[in-house]
């Protein structure tokens, strides 16, 4: 079996287009974090997808990938258990829902709500 070779075209393969120029879309690394007391945080459980077991979620974080999961990284030693940081969530393994609020407005995230 061959090996097939990832087109780093965007999908585009052939264009009637004469004056047409390809061009790659860069895609820019978020902005900056905004400030504890700026993040608008939402805390929800959840089970779809997860095979009945319950996630805590914390979303609407607005920042850079690294903030995020150094944010994660503190929530998750806070709560002793495991989860990961992506797609702008942070899931944590378990039911911390309360926890997490109380915790995220200790360190100055005021903005936090719980659904």
């Amino acid at each position: 079996m061959s090996k097939k070779t990832k087109n780093n075209s965007g999908g585009l393969v052939y264009s009637t287009n004469p004056n047409f120029l390809h061009t790659q879309e860069t895609h820019e690394e978020e902005e900056t974090t905004l400030a504890p007391e700026a993040q608008k945080l939402k805390v929800q459980l959840d089970s779809k997808q997860r095979a009945g077991k319950i996630v805590t979620l914390i979303s609407g974080f607005i920042g850079t990938t690294d903030d995020l999961e150094a944010l994660a990284k503190k929530l998750k030693m806070f709560c002793g258990t495991g989860g990961s940081a992506k797609d702008h969530q942070i899931i944590i393994q378990g039911d911390y829902k309360e926890k997490i609020v109380q915790q995220l407005k200790s360190w100055g995230y005021t903005r936090t709500t719980a659904k």
